[in-house]
């Protein structure tokens, strides 16, 4: 059972973006292994194509595990002006079927087409001919989901990549979720995953027979959205104009650091990008967060939240001064990254709480 079938969402996402760009533009990379990104010993990839991933490779890998994975690797620096023109491409194309999109980076969006510019009936021939139209006019492919809420249509648009898409109807929507590996729940990461496998959760099955109490006193606020998804239920709307959260900078360094002093002196740059930031979307949050990565790519956080909005580059300094020196370090660092949170802009939606929020499944819905 599942929330009252009445949307029809899609969700688009691109394959392999930054990598087929690039194929495309330059037809001698075309079926060869490469990955979008720095080759140095210290580069990060950004993107791998198809080909790169055949052998492991995969996005924020570091270059040199990924030419260890692949000797025949290609590097390709990145071009962020030109993938930012293909995705305004793109998204013309969703537009002229509906306003209700969401995008959610470069390279994917959710769509609402439950009324549609077209009045199509079908959302799986509108995403068929989104689709189409993308590879008609950029030459790249994309993949897309098509369902009742946005959480199973992510799920659904990786589940035919590349260049495929599938539809989940509402009627499909438990017996899918119930054989689901639980690591292709969206949302459910390595850590999370290695949790429930400890409690016996390995699929969505698994997951339903837990009872909400269980699922909260072990996941906490999560367990709640845990036990909704896995019967189908997300409200969440597809919002045309996504509330900024958060926004930050960070810096990878050329060589790692060690010295507190060349640190600090990294965040006075950090913060006044920040700034800068701040008084273009005109926002102020909460909550600082200081990222530190390590040289052996180990990454955490330190956050403080404070009791009153701040926007200027002095408090969010020292804040992330403070958080740095909480504890010394026993590592060099590779990379350091503030961002700012709780934002003046955020509208924490919380969706109704009732489980017993549960309603039959209507059959017959247009797919």
């Amino acid at each position: 059972m599942h929330e009252l079938a009445d949307r029809k969402i899609i969700h688009v996402d691109m394959d392999a973006f930054y990598a087929s760009v690039e194929q495309y533009d330059n037809p001698e990379l075309r079926g060869k292994p490469i990955a979008v990104g720095g080759g140095s010993d210290r580069g990060v990839v950004a993107a791998a194509s198809y080909e790169a991933r055949k052998y492991g490779v995969r996005s924020a890998m570091p270059s040199v595990t990924a030419k260890r994975l692949c000797p025949d690797l290609i590097f390709v620096k990145h071009r962020f002006d030109r993938y930012r023109e293909v995705s305004t491409q793109i998204r013309e194309i969703f537009h002229d079927y509906t306003d209700l999109v969401e995008p959610l980076s470069l390279d994917e969006a959710y769509l609402d087409v439950t009324e549609n510019k077209y009045n199509f009936p079908s959302a799986t021939i509108i995403a068929y001919e989104i689709r189409r139209r993308i590879y008609e006019v950029t030459g790249i492919t994309a993949s897309a989901g098509i369902s009742v809420n946005k959480f199973i249509a992510k799920i659904a648009s990786d589940y035919n990549k590349p260049n495929g898409q599938k539809t989940i109807v509402p009627e499909e929507i438990i017996p899918f979720l119930e054989e689901l590996d639980i690591r292709k729940f969206y949302g459910i990461g390595k850590v999370t995953a290695e949790k429930m496998y400890q409690h016996g959760i390995f699929t969505g099955n698994d997951l339903k027979r837990k009872s909400l109490e269980f699922l909260v006193e072990h996941f906490g606020k999560s367990g709640g959205h845990y036990y909704k998804i896995v019967r189908g239920i997300h409200k969440s709307p597809v919002k045309a104009n996504r509330i900024r959260k958060s926004l930050g900078a960070e810096r990878t360094f050329s060589e790692n650091i060690s010295s507190e002093v060349f640190m600090k002196e990294r965040l006075v740059q950090i913060a006044e990008e920040i700034e800068k930031r701040i008084a273009k979307s005109d926002v102020a949050g909460k909550t600082i967060t200081l990222k530190i990565k390590y040289r052996d790519f180990k990454t955490q956080t330190r956050s403080k939240t404070m009791p009153y909005y701040i926007r200027d580059k002095e408090t969010i300094l020292s804040t992330a001064v403070d958080l740095l020196e909480q504890e010394s370090f026993r590592e060099s660092v590779r990379l350091l990254g503030i961002t700012l949170s709780n934002l003046n802009t955020s509208k924490i939606e919380e969706e109704d709480e009732d489980e017993n929020d549960i309603v039959e499944v209507q059959l017959g819905f247009g797919f």
